[in-house]
This record gives C-alpha cells, structure tokens and sequence, in this order.
C-alpha cells in the first residue's frame, strides 16, 4: 500500500496513539501534517525526524482541539487533506455528581466536536479531489461504558454517530468513514500509571497490569500503538473501500464479552 502524495491530519498527535498513527501512514508514503495544543522546537522536531526517516513531507501545525475556529484553521492551513485522522482527545474520571462542568465540557469539545469541526472542513478538500479516507479514533468506552467516566462515554459514543452519519452523507463518492475502537494501549502516559497503580493497590507492576489496568481486556494484552497505526494504514487503503461506516475494535476482545 502507497500513499505517496496524499496528505494525511492526525490530530493530538505529538505522541500515543497519534503519533503510532502519523509513523505508520509515513511509512506507507503519506506526507504528514501533525497537530497538537502546544508549539514547541520539541512538537517541530517530530515532525522533522518523520519526514527524514521516511522520505515523506512532514509539517506540525498548532491548534487548540477545544476550538472550533481552530480545528477548522488547521485543515485550512494544511492545504490539502486527503486522509484525516480525528485522535485527539482527554481524560477525566469522576461521579457524575461531582464531575466538573469546565471538564465535561473540554472533554466534549476535544474528544468530540473536534472531530465534527475537522471533518466538516475536509469534506469539501475530499470531494474537489474525488478521494478521502476519514479514520476517528473512538475508543472501547464508544461501544460499552464504565462508572464515573460519563464525559469520556458520552463523547466517544458520539464519534461513532458521527462516524456513521459521515459514512452515510458521502456512501456514494469515493469517500470512507470509520472508527477505529481501541481497548488498552500501552502508550506513555498509559505505562506512567502503571507504578501509582500498584503502588495504590499493594500489588506488583505485572500484577497491577493484569489484576487492575486490563481487567477488562481478555487477551491481558496492551494493544500497541503500531496495531491502531496499522489498521488505520489498512482502512485508507483499496481493500477496505467497501468498508465505510462501521467500528474496528482492537480491543484484546474487550467488546466480546
């Protein structure tokens, strides 16, 4: 699979799974637009080694996910976008209760409305070159739900409507949509919670990881962020042209049970 003069938009994606995504889209020809909150010579410098290890073009473009003027600005200032992978997204944890009004809201505004406000700004770049391929990064928690993890939930069920309805809207034009659902991933801030977690529950590392962390993945197995990079390279490519509008869990069987 080649993707040579394709532009592919990862948002949040200077590092996890967003950065897992951009390397495996560069490794198979795409030029790579890589986006986060901040702007740093670091979030620069990223993309500088992307383009040098894999021969591709390669531009980070600062945008705030929790503004819609700036989502849009962002696939303005790309130029070109033939692949957008919608990826960014935070965290919070709390009782619905006592769950703070200002997170709901950025969790809402990153998690989903970013990827509305994206989208909405390919389409037109997609449809005048007759081609795009729309990747959302949902998650498990947008097919199931766990307690006290109401925005998150809310939010990633809402990306896979909208995944939906864009697989609908463009069903006959060589446009796709879909969601990838990971369960589990080891990224870095996923292994910096790994040694507070034992710690909190009197357990070893491996303990913690398998007892607590993916208690409820059966394979006891973190996805790796290659895996996500690696199916959405494969729903980008001919292969999956028929395949728009549906969910791809990677999930160790998580949403198996």
């Amino acid at each position: 699979m080649s993707f040579a003069g394709k532009t592919a938009i990862i948002t949040g994606s200077n590092s996890g799974i967003g950065l897992g995504v951009a390397r495996e889209l560069a490794r198979a020809g795409a030029n790579i637009v890589l986006n986060s909150f901040t702007d740093t010579k670091e979030d620069h410098k990223l993309a500088e080694d992307l383009a040098a290890e894999f021969d591709v073009e390669a531009r980070y473009i600062q945008a705030d996910m929790s503004k819609p003027d700036e989502c849009r600005a962002l696939i303005e200032k790309a130029g070109a976008c033939d692949i957008l992978v919608n990826n960014a997204g935070i965290q919070h944890v709390s009782p619905i209760e006592d769950f703070p009004t200002a997170k709901w809201d950025a969790i809402i505004a990153i998690n989903m409305s970013s990827a509305f406000h994206c989208t909405a700004a390919a389409l037109p770049m997609m449809r005048k070159a007759g081609w795009g391929r729309i990747v959302n990064i949902a998650s498990a928690h947008g097919l199931t739900a766990s307690p006290y993890k109401s925005a998150y939930v809310a939010a990633k069920h809402g990306v896979v409507g909208l995944t939906k309805v864009t697989a609908l809207e463009t069903a006959q034009e060589d446009i796709t949509c879909n969601a990838i659902c990971p369960g589990y991933v080891k990224t870095p801030l996923v292994e910096a919670q790994i040694p507070d977690t034992a710690e909190k529950y009197g357990m070893t590392e491996e303990e913690a990881v398998q007892k607590v962390i993916l208690e409820r993945q059966p394979s006891k197995e973190f996805a790796t962020v290659e895996q996500i990079g690696g199916t959405a390279v494969f729903l980008c490519s001919s292969a999956a042209d028929q395949i728009t509008g549906t969910t791809i869990s990677v999930d160790g069987g998580w949403t198996a049970l």
